[in-house]
């Protein structure tokens, strides 16, 4: 597979293996595992997995050079299993104040509500990565039937917990924050808390499943 490594402003470096490449959970993986190898270098400031690719700060641009160096070895010589994978439930109110867009959704793709319902708790979903917010797992598997564009204009204020849909995506909002995408539950799951050991509950390589726990129609 042809890889790209590239500078991103006076103190990082980006490797792209496959940019125009469909998205895949085995390239993520080995991204992954070569984020958490150069953690441990005195000369890394942050090993930053994205959406099939990954972004490296050095403390000194002087590093910068050997770092590209480093990423080329590790790229070859990542091992080809994938990350240990987690299986985590969350419980989620669907319609109702808890998920204002639901009918909107289910309207925009010819369905009944129950249908959505259906359709989004019955997939299994993959966290790619962890971003945007701290906490907020980008998730892989939204079933294309469910694929809807954002709200035209964003909320300025999304409760925390809600779970959306955006475009290709469906998401937790671990904060209250403004928002654009389509809010068809909530969950009453604490996505990020500082004091926790691990403050993230979901890492890169879960797996996660929604389950309808109250139904508000």
């Amino acid at each position: 597979m042809q890889t790209s490594i590239y500078p991103l402003g006076e103190r990082a470096l980006v490797l792209d293996p496959a940019p125009q490449a469909a998205l895949s959970w085995a390239l993520q993986s080995k991204l992954c595992w070569i984020a958490e190898q150069l953690r441990h270098l005195p000369s890394v400031e942050e090993a930053i997995p994205g959406m099939n690719n990954l972004t490296v700060v050095v403390r000194e641009s002087r590093h910068l050079k050997a770092l590209q160096a480093k990423l080329d070895a590790l790229w070859h010589s990542a091992p080809t299993e994938e990350l240990d994978s987690r299986t985590i439930e969350i419980p989620v109110s669907y319609g109702g104040e808890a998920g204002p867009d639901l009918h909107t959704v289910a309207k925009y793709h010819s369905l009944s509500p129950e249908e959505l319902i259906k359709l989004h708790s019955q997939a299994c979903y993959r966290v790619f990565f962890v971003g945007f917010q701290p906490g907020f797992a980008y998730l892989d598997g939204l079933p294309e039937t469910l694929h809807t564009p954002r709200l035209a204009t964003p909320r300025l204020e999304v409760p925390a917990g809600s779970v959306g849909i955006g475009g290709e995506q469906t998401g937790i909002y671990p904060l209250a924050s403004p928002g654009g995408w389509q809010i068809i539950g909530q969950t009453k799951e604490v996505l990020f808390d500082p004091k926790r050991e691990h403050p993230n509950l979901l890492k890169p390589g879960d797996r996660v499943r929604f389950t309808a726990v109250e139904i508000c129609l």
